[in-house]
């Protein structure tokens, strides 16, 4: 993480207009999110004009509907046996997509036969290893070298060409074993899956960028190309692009422009370059419902560079898997509650993953106010336990303790009297706990609190009580 924050510096550091580029992509987002019914629909006609199908989609279970007939369709034909099981033409091949793993549409597919193949180095270690991704853009982070060699030589050999028998553990060896396991399945694949970047309305164009090669493999190699975008990817203009394609690569891989920026305006025919169908998934999925919310809507103006991730405290030492979601980190604390709900205990404790040290905003390209919206989504938990406890959903106090201690502590601190009381009794506390440094686990209900946490011992003497020992009362 150490490195990719003093990269990221370095970059931006390079320009004089960093700040005018984050405002530019702040109030080009905000236009787009203001009037993005008028900018969804410009962007179908555009899309369709172009020659691409257009599919909507309420939710993940409807999206990966769309998908699966979509493959299945386009795989009906294929008469190739890929792996020896007698299913023919079973497995498409990924472009690196969030929004895929949001719908777990991997899953989805895999339900029906067909396998989905990630083709990034990072989404390759993960997905043979059988695990998730804990980070946007360095999905494996939590892997080393010799794992990643051992999940090559264990795995590999079950879904395709295997891996070197003396593989060792260097970077660029098992990089070429990825390259030469991937390079068969580029050339086999009838049907690719991508997310998109960005999606232009103005001209139907979307656009994926990436740096090792892998996504643009995906979007031209099969004859069938289906694109899964989240509404909230629309760029109003061509133009618009200069501003996000110098943000997104400075925040994300802290190079100045990406290796590979893809940008497609439908199908490329039977005589042309590129697939022969495409098809779009507009996708919802709660995104509407963060769109009403007049301030939760920030949120929509992610561009998913994980540069919040990069600096926060609290993700680097608990990791991406903590989250609960494939959205981690900061961004991923206050989209995901919105997205799904604070219905889950999960969901409710990620607006409280915070410090709330700003770090976030600081580096953020799109200037998403996070630590506001960490604030406001806490307190939208906290009236939400309040709601249960009236409904009889819920003890607020055996359930929720924290309400009501908080209650409580307002009541003390609003009178100076009942104030010194409580310090005082904390003194006479901490006199009796001796030379201990800390409390250690207590019974219940204190436990939920004392058992992860190392909960300093009072002190025992309050400044109040110094105050007017050693300056006789003198309040001045």
């Amino acid at each position: 993480m150490t490195t990719i924050r003093t990269k990221r510096e370095r970059v931006v550091s390079e320009l004089d207009n960093w700040e005018e580029l984050r405002l530019a992509g702040e109030a080009i987002k905000n236009r787009t999110l203001r009037h993005l019914d008028s900018y969804l629909l410009q962007l179908e006609e555009n899309l369709t004009k172009a020659g691409t199908v257009v599919h909507w989609a309420r939710d993940a279970a409807e999206a990966n509907e769309i998908i699966t007939r979509l493959v299945k369709e386009a795989l009906a034909d294929e008469d190739v046996d890929y792996d020896g099981t007698g299913i023919a033409g079973d497995e498409v091949v990924k472009v690196k997509s969030m929004v895929t793993q949001e719908i777990d549409m991997n899953e989805a597919l895999e339900a029906e036969g067909i396998a989905a193949w990630e083709t990034d180095l990072a989404e390759i270690i993960v997905q043979l290893g059988h695990d998730r991704p804990s980070h946007f853009l360095v999905p494996a982070i939590h892997r080393n070298r010799a794992e990643v060699r051992e999940i090559f030589l264990g795995e590999m050999g079950n879904y395709g060409r295997p891996a070197p028998e003396d593989l060792d553990s260097e970077p660029k060896n098992l990089a070429a074993a990825a390259r030469l396991h991937l390079r068969e399945k580029f050339l086999r694949a009838k049907v690719g899956i991508s997310g998109a970047n960005f999606a232009v309305a103005e001209t139907g164009t979307l656009v994926v960028v990436e740096s090792e090669g892998n996504g643009r493999m995906c979007l031209t190699l099969p004859q069938t190309l289906i694109s899964v975008v989240g509404i909230e990817k629309v760029l109003p203009t061509f133009d618009d692009l200069e501003v996000f394609l110098q943000l997104l690569p400075r925040s994300s891989t802290a190079e100045r422009m990406n290796p590979y920026n893809t940008l497609w305006t439908g199908p490329g025919g039977k005589d042309g370059d590129g697939p022969e169908k495409t098809h779009v998934v507009l996708l919802d999925n709660g995104r509407t419902h963060v769109l009403a919310d007049r301030q939760g809507r920030d949120a929509l103006r992610c561009i998913r560079c994980t540069a919040c991730l990069n600096v926060c405290p609290v993700y680097e030492k608990v990791g991406g898997h903590a989250y609960g979601s494939v959205y981690p980190g900061p961004i991923g604390s206050i989209l995901t509650p919105q997205l799904r709900g604070t219905g889950s205990a999960v969901d409710k404790s990620l607006p409280f993953a915070s410090s709330l040290c700003g770090a976030c905003f600081d580096v953020c390209p799109v200037r998403i106010p996070i630590p506001d919206l960490l604030v406001y989504m806490r307190n939208k938990v906290v009236e939400t336990k309040k709601v249960e406890g009236r409904t009889g959903k819920a003890r607020p106090f055996l359930t929720h303790g924290e309400p009501a201690a908080m209650t409580a502590a307002a009541w003390m601190m609003a009178d100076s009297r009942r104030w010194e009381t409580a310090t005082k009794g904390a003194g006479l506390s901490g006199r009796l706990l001796g030379r201990a440094d800390h409390i250690g686990p207590m019974p219940w209900p204190l436990s939920k609190w004392t058992n992860a946490r190392d909960v300093p011992v009072p002190p025992t003497e309050s400044f109040r009580s110094w105050w007017s020992r050693t300056r006789g009362g003198d309040e001045k």
